[in-house]
């Protein structure tokens, strides 16, 4: 049995989105997120997808994805310093 069985193609351009590290210190910086906002996985975009943050619990966010990354997630946690923005600028374009 294959581990990437359950990957699928994403109806995003996720290969849009910026990379950004965990430890880089952008991510480290970002201001707080806020429920509502759209956010992605800076390490690798097109793991879990685009998301919507859902709950903010101190420095941990849980993230509703939709299944739209190739791991088909529909909700995580993260820790914040994982995750960025959607860039206005980049949001049209997805």
């Amino acid at each position: 049995m294959e581990r990437c069985q359950g990957r699928k193609e994403s109806a995003y351009r996720l290969e849009l989105l910026e990379r950004v590290p965990a430890f880089c210190r952008r991510a480290r910086r970002q201001p707080m997120l806020e429920e509502g906002q759209l956010v992605y996985y800076g390490p690798t975009p097109m793991y879990y997808g685009i998301g919507e943050v859902k709950r903010v619990m101190g420095r941990h966010v849980a993230v509703d994805f939709r299944g739209t990354g190739t791991f088909g997630v529909h909700e995580e946690l993260f820790e914040a310093q994982y995750l960025a923005r959607l860039p206005a600028s980049v949001a049209e374009k997805l």
